[in-house]
């Protein structure tokens, strides 16, 4: 059957799998050697990507954690890898396996996975986000992902906000500063009750709702969906989040706005593989 490779690149392993229809039906992972880097990166990427190739691979998908020159393939200043300022990783990759390679920032494929694969399939404009360790976004306008000159739209997590940026106060690192626990761990305690674990979803709320107008106000999009580790605590802070987003001036997109949680497991595969459809 016809399929596609789908590969999430992160600081610490890369993950492949390939794709027959929707489903993800062999998958891969090999350590990035991030702190190598360079060619030794490269070399496990196309090891995975031998791994998962078939003689009915028609296409290549990839996900990286910074930005892309999407149209010519390359990948600059990937924070988490070394010596990876500048990689042609398209024309590099597309030589190795005569293949056609797909590439974009992993936020990016995100919102694109849920377009083609998961509740985004309901909207023709969205916004996905990844609350995780870091904030990213992407954004469809018209069901097709929005095609920027630097691949950086959608960084909402780098907006001014407080004493610091929104990723500060909706990222895993606000836990960690005001507890010294990590957002799993706080909210284990609050669904067993623990007033102050509450509390500090409740907080972490309020933080969201401030991402959410901020989407409101430059996109006004028909829905956000949000993914990532966070993102599974939905039940503990949505509360918070539409309590404070009554002061919202326009009050009839709070109305209108679908704000939903995926439901994709793999979601970084999906992602990548969904470039290629």
């Amino acid at each position: 059957m016809e399929n596609i490779i789908g590969i999430d690149i992160g600081g610490t392993s890369i993950v492949g799998g390939r794709i027959e229809g929707d489903i993800i039906v062999a998958q891969v992972s090999a350590d990035t050697h991030a702190q190598e880097g360079g060619e030794k990166t490269l070399d496990t990427l196309k090891g995975v990507i031998r791994q998962l190739m078939t003689i009915d691979t028609r296409a290549i998908g990839i996900g990286v954690p910074s930005v892309v020159d999407r149209e010519k393939g390359i990948v600059y200043n990937v924070q988490n890898i070394k010596n990876w300022d500048e990689v042609h990783l398209k024309s590099l990759l597309e030589a190795e396996f005569a293949l056609p390679v797909h590439i974009d920032n992993d936020a990016n494929c995100f919102a694109y996975g849920e377009k083609i694969f998961g509740k985004g399939r309901d909207f023709e404009n969205f916004v996905g986000i990844t609350l995780g360790t870091g904030v990213g976004g992407g954004i469809i306008q018209d069901s097709h992902l929005l095609f920027d000159s630097n691949c950086g739209s959608g960084e909402f997590g780098e907006i001014p906000y407080l004493d610091s940026i929104l990723e500060e106060y909706c990222g895993s690192r606000f836990f960690i500063r005001i507890s010294g626990r990590s957002g799993y761990e706080i909210a284990v305690k609050a669904r067993e009750g623990d007033p102050e674990s509450i509390e500090i979803y409740n907080q972490y709320g309020k933080h969201i709702s401030m991402l959410v107008k901020v989407i409101l106000l430059i996109l006004d999009p028909q829905a956000i969906i949000f993914g990532g580790s966070i993102s599974r605590s939905f039940d503990l802070f949505s509360e918070a989040m539409y309590e404070n987003l009554k002061n919202f001036p326009y009050p009839k997109s709070v109305d209108k706005i679908k704000i939903l949680t995926s439901d994709l497991h793999n979601m970084g595969i999906l992602g990548a593989g969904a470039l290629c459809v």
